[in-house]
């Protein structure tokens, strides 16, 4: 059996391997590190928790054991898809390097900008970052790539399926051509396995076992079951889960909930932690501080249940988790595999469940059809769906509450009277009148009797029918129905308005004087001769002599 002493392995790299109690390498691990020592490109197919991290960080760490790092030029380059995946290289490479000078940086997102560059203006040997962040640090200027020697893509197919092309293409062509390139992933379709061809050179394939294949130390299970209605299937999945964790009882020390989304990532974990399970959320939308100490609350055992998107799906190492649930098949079925490879790792058994509805009924043959077997059934448990109310289940938005029915809606379902037809109503005198009468008075003064009140009511009825009787043009305006006011209101604007634009009225047009100080021009007079004639009114007209003196 291959042993890691067998590896050509720096001494100071298997010290630190024998101090993590590791002795017999996994199979992608023995095959993969003599290709890579030799300075071979490698691409790198296994089942995910097999390995593939140590598989290159090992013989990374010997090959970068002679040199130095220069400023903001790294040795070696390794790109992850998520920051969780990113950190967890970060600290492999603590655990193997720990006995020899060799420095790192992690670039992710959700950092400061500051540390980081102090860590590159340093000078590092291991530069583990995601490709957003990687270029940033790029087109500001704090980073040049022309020292790659080697270069790592973890998770390739998720790297280069996500809309990751163009950035990973733009990395490739800032590192020199004479790099060396390795290529991980537990799944490799095939078109995605033709785009690296583009980015390797003689690579060596490695494939300990079938692609997207799931491990055999994994007990699956598929819930399937159909809601009660359709706007209730959210509500009746959330039971289905709860009814679930339960029945394993204690074999649940801790697990992973998938979601296929973050809205439904929330939800579900606020529904759990309700109901007196310990839960919490991670997903791409919360900060990275956040995300990072619920990662480690689940790591060190403080956590015991972990709803996540597919951001926790991959690569993450937690050896100890005992469930995965998948309370949303996922839409693409390489997930799948990395999803139910969260437990199961490093030769232990785990148990995952799925959830399935008729509606998932594609998504399930897309997975059976990629893992080329069929997944097995389970039975729901007993009792899952009993205590539930029949209240409709709310959208799956459930951070806006239900929508209320105030006044607007109630006064749009009684049926309103015209008012025309209220006006016309007589009142009934004929019938008798059952009154309560409320003493409102002070106590020093005597109560009014009934009879009187009657005959006041009756004098009011009388004066509204007199009221009414008289034509509109004599009511006051107060006793006018509004409409009319409003037609008037609306009548009296138009004619302001035309006032305002046909101006003053002739008798209210001033003549505006100029003051004290008159033009000498105008003081002066000029009289004519004669009045002008037809024949003349062509001819200038004469100016007298006293007007001549004048001028």
């Amino acid at each position: 059996m291959t042993k890691f002493s067998d590896l050509a392995l720096d001494p100071r790299v298997l010290q630190a391997v024998a101090e993590a109690g590791y002795e017999t390498p996994t199979p992608i691990q023995a095959q993969a590190i003599p290709h890579a020592l030799q300075g071979k490109d490698v691409l790198g197919i296994a089942q995910t928790g097999t390995g593939k991290t140590a598989s290159f960080t090992l013989p990374m760490i010997t090959l970068l054991g002679q040199g130095r790092a220069r400023a903001r030029m790294p040795r070696s380059l390794v790109l992850a898809p998520t920051r969780e995946l990113a950190a967890q290289v970060a600290e492999n490479f603590d655990i193997y390097a720990k006995h020899t000078k060799l420095t790192k940086a992690l670039l992710i997102g959700g950092v400061s900008f500051g540390e980081q560059d102090k860590l590159i203006d340093r000078g590092v040997d291991v530069l583990i970052a995601t490709p957003g962040r990687l270029l940033d640090h790029f087109e500001r200027g704090k980073l040049l790539l022309t020292g790659v020697q080697i270069m790592v893509v973890d998770e390739a197919d998720r790297m280069l399926d996500m809309g990751f092309i163009p950035d990973i293409e733009r990395i490739f062509s800032l590192t020199p051509f004479t790099r060396q390139t390795f290529f991980y992933s537990a799944t490799m379709a095939p078109e995605i396995e033709r785009i690296t061809k583009t980015f390797l050179s003689a690579a060596v394939k490695i494939e300990v076992a079938r692609q997207a294949t799931t491990s055999t130390t994994i007990d699956q299970k598929l819930i399937q079951f159909t809601p009660s209605r359709k706007d209730r299937s959210f509500t009746e999945k959330r039971a289905v889960l709860r009814a679930l964790i339960k029945a394993e009882g204690e074999a649940c020390t801790n697990a992973i909930i998938f979601c296929n989304r973050k809205m439904d990532v929330d939800v579900v974990a606020k529904s759990l932690k309700s109901h007196g399970f310990d839960a919490a959320p991670i997903h791409g939308d919360l900060d990275q501080s956040m995300r990072m100490r619920t990662l480690d609350n689940f790591r060190d055992g403080k956590l015991q249940l972990l709803v996540a998107s597919d951001v926790a799906a991959r690569g993450l190492d937690v050896p100890s988790v005992s469930h995965v649930f998948n309370f949303d098949l996922p839409s693409h079925p390489e997930d799948y595999v990395h999803r139910i490879g969260r437990t199961g790792r490093a030769g232990r058994l785990g148990k995952a469940f799925s959830i399935a509805t008729p509606a998932d009924g594609k998504y399930l043959a897309a997975i059976e059809a990629l893992v080329k077997q069929e997944i097995p059934r389970g039975e729901m448990p007993e009792g899952a769906l009993e205590g539930l109310s029949d209240r409709p289940d709310r959208p799956r938005d459930e951070s806006r509450g239900p929508r209320s029915r105030g006044r607007a809606s109630d006064r749009r379902e009684r049926p309103v009277k015209p008012h025309a037809e209220v006006a016309a109503l007589e009142p009934v005198a004929a019938q008798p009148v059952i009154e309560v009468i409320v003493q409102t008075e002070p106590a020093d003064q005597p109560a009014a009797r009934s009879d009187d009140r009657r005959d006041d009511r009756r004098d009011d009825r009388r004066g509204d029918r007199r009221r009414e009787d008289r034509p509109r043009e004599e009511r006051p305006r107060d006793e006018r129905p509004r409409d009319e006011r409003a037609r008037e209101d609306r009548r009296d604007d138009r004619r302001r308005k035309d006032r305002r634009d046909r101006g003053p009225r002739e008798d209210q047009q001033r003549v505006v004087g100029m003051g004290d100080h008159v033009p000498d021009f105008i003081l002066r007079s000029f009289a004519l001769k004669s009045a002008p004639t037809p024949d003349t009114a062509d001819e200038a007209p004469q100016v007298t002599e006293e007007a001549e003196a004048q001028g």
